[in-house]
């Protein structure tokens, strides 16, 4: 596949009382890169997060926040309040329910970025689990620097668990030309987090992202001013999906019999303290039948 730009569109966190994030995947035509199945970008904003208990089956959410403090709370029983340069990692598997709302000082704006990982065939009827990672490893090289917080870059390791062959980390990189390497195996892109790049001599505008196909062993990228990137990737992800609301399976039937469940306040999801008998209801599903995502952009 070429190599093409992504734009975002914004999109209410939580309702409409909550953040307004930028989304650039998945887009119509375009579900995946890698098993990377859901981008979002929040902020800067004085916009609170609030997210009440809501589920998730299917996946993996990563929680990257660059400002601003978030309290995560699950049905697992973790509370964990996660500040910049930390990573949450909730795996879903057959179900999984959380919170997110931001705390701490209110005059630091929210900035940060939400993900999520399909989980493969083999995991994703497994059991949840939450991990939290205080200190990532950080790998240099000339004119950049990388967080890992999932996967291997240059060498550096997260101990963040995966289940398909895949990276993620955040970019810092300085003004001037810098190659940083990739895995020739690896699809990826690079999200313009907080201004322009130019990437193997494209211009991304600030918030859009940069899809690179398999085969590179490199990319060039350039920036007037010290600029925080994201790059993902990761072996293509050949393994059709059906995606609604919160939800990754692989049928029709998978996503009504989630809904279903989290309706039916199901042991599946289990409870979310804190937040009394409060949850978000799912939509009523559509009219028609849901299919599979599929890569139709060329």
């Amino acid at each position: 596949m070429t190599d093409l730009t992504l734009g975002a569109r914004e999109v209410p966190l939580g309702g409409l009382r909550g953040l307004t994030v930028h989304r650039t995947l998945p887009q119509r035509g375009f579900p995946t890169v890698g098993a990377w199945c859901f981008v979002d970008h929040f902020g800067p904003s004085s916009d609170p997060m609030i997210v009440l208990p809501h589920p998730h089956t299917g996946l993996q959410t990563v929680t990257w926040p660059l400002a601003g403090e978030i309290r995560h709370r699950d049905s697992l029983g973790s509370e964990v309040v996660l500040r910049p340069g930390e990573l949450n990692l909730m795996t879903s598997g057959d179900g999984v329910s959380h919170s997110e709302f931001s705390v701490g000082d209110p005059d630091v704006p929210m900035h940060g970025l939400q993900l999520w990982v399909a989980l493969p065939a083999d995991a994703r009827r497994g059991p949840a689990e939450f991990e939290h990672h205080p200190d990532l490893p950080v790998v240099t090289g000339e004119g950049w620097s990388a967080t890992i917080l999932l996967g291997e870059v240059a060498g550096a390791v997260s101990p963040a668990t995966t289940y398909t062959p895949i990276v993620g980390a955040e970019m810092r990189v300085r003004p001037g030309f810098v190659q940083v390497p990739l895995r020739e195996g690896f699809e990826h892109a690079i999200l313009a987090v907080d201004g322009p790049v130019t990437v193997d001599g494209e211009d991304i505008a600030h918030r859009e992202m940069r899809y690179l196909g398999p085969g590179r062993t490199e990319v060039g990228l350039q920036v007037r001013d010290e600029t925080t990137l994201l790059l993902i990737g990761g072996e293509p992800f050949d393994e059709e999906l059906v995606m609604w609301w919160n939800f990754v399976g692989r049928s029709h039937e998978d996503i009504a019999d989630a809904r279903a469940d989290w309706e039916a306040g199901s042991a599946r999801f289990g409870h979310v303290d804190g937040h009394g008998t409060q949850v978000i209801p799912a939509p009523p599903l559509p009219d028609v039948r849901l299919s599979p995502r599929r890569r139709s952009v060329t």
